[in-house]
């Protein structure tokens, strides 16, 4: 009887060569998700999202290492012709599905969780990204999104504008706390609420530049710390509140639950917003991803 294939880190990881350079060579690189190119956006939009986020991390000098699940491995660093490939139909992977996508062969698009759980795989330490998951609203029973775990036990700082909006943001605040997540506020005292600016809760620490927020993951991670947040508001606020209210109602009613209610979520605020939160969503996306490669050349200063 013939034996399975061997499966081991080595054969489920495959790094670009960029990337795999990159990182040997220690120059600053940043991790990017791709379920935003998969269901943050209608297509074509998530893969032109995808590559100004990337343009953005090169142009301050960082090498970009997009993640998703491709062909049987976990790729870090994807090409343009492979970023066509993350559709709506593509699995949606935190940490947990990761083994058993590649495994399958399945086309799987990471979560920040996902993607914290290969930058720490291979060395990577900032990602850069729209918002981090965290506590939904309602229950019984909790529903806690797996990027807070993943932040806790990954020693990768995650630039964003603060949690999803439509997620419970003071229970999201204090479990950070809890599990021991510092998050920075970027030129802000409170952490922004994504679409909108103000309103959040407050930050741990306030940074007015990159050097001070890389020196401080520096030491936060030489007390043995994992993961950090570095919050930057959106470049626009905008207020939509009163529609995430009804957008989660219209999703109760449905019976949509689960991973299914951030896209369902997103979908209708592009709607009833007329397409503004669309191009608030794509311009915090592109400038977090900037920040995160200010960020990542700066640490590599150090």
């Amino acid at each position: 009887m013939r034996r399975p294939a061997r499966v081991d880190a080595v054969s489920l990881l495959r790094i670009s060569d960029e990337v795999r350079t990159a990182l040997a060579e220690r120059r600053p690189v940043v991790a990017l998700e791709t379920t935003l190119v998969a269901h943050g956006f209608p297509s074509p939009d998530g893969v032109e999202v995808a590559a100004a986020s990337e343009s953005a991390v090169r142009a301050v000098g960082a090498v970009p290492a997009t993640v998703g699940v491709l062909d049987g491995a976990i790729r870090v660093g994807l090409d343009a012709d492979e970023l066509e490939r993350f559709t709506p139909a593509a699995r949606k992977l935190g940490p947990r599905d990761l083994a058993g996508c590649a495994v399958a062969g399945d086309v799987g698009a990471t979560t920040v969780g996902g993607t914290l759980a290969v930058a720490r795989a291979v060395g990577i330490r900032f990602l850069g990204t729209g918002g981090i998951g965290g506590v939904h609203r309602g229950g019984p029973p909790l529903d806690i999104s797996a990027d807070l775990v993943a932040l806790a036990t990954a020693r990768v700082l995650v630039v964003c504008s603060g949690a999803k909006s439509l997620l419970d943001i003071p229970a999201t605040s204090e479990l950070l706390e809890t599990l021991g997540v510092p998050v920075l506020g970027y030129r802000t005292e409170t952490v922004p609420l994504f679409y909108a600016a103000a309103g959040g809760p407050p930050a741990s620490e306030r940074v007015d530049d990159v050097v001070t927020a890389a020196r401080i993951a520096a030491a936060h991670w030489s007390l043995g710390g994992a993961g950090l947040v570095l919050a930057q508001p959106p470049p626009e606020s905008l207020d939509v509140s009163s529609l995430i209210e009804d957008a989660l109602e219209e999703a109760a009613r449905r019976g949509i639950a689960g991973q299914e209610v951030t896209p369902f979520v997103l979908a209708s605020l592009h709607e009833r917003s007329g397409g503004r939160t669309l191009e608030v969503n794509r311009a915090l996306i592109v400038a977090n991803a900037r920040l995160a490669g200010e960020l990542s050349v700066a640490f590599a200063a150090l």
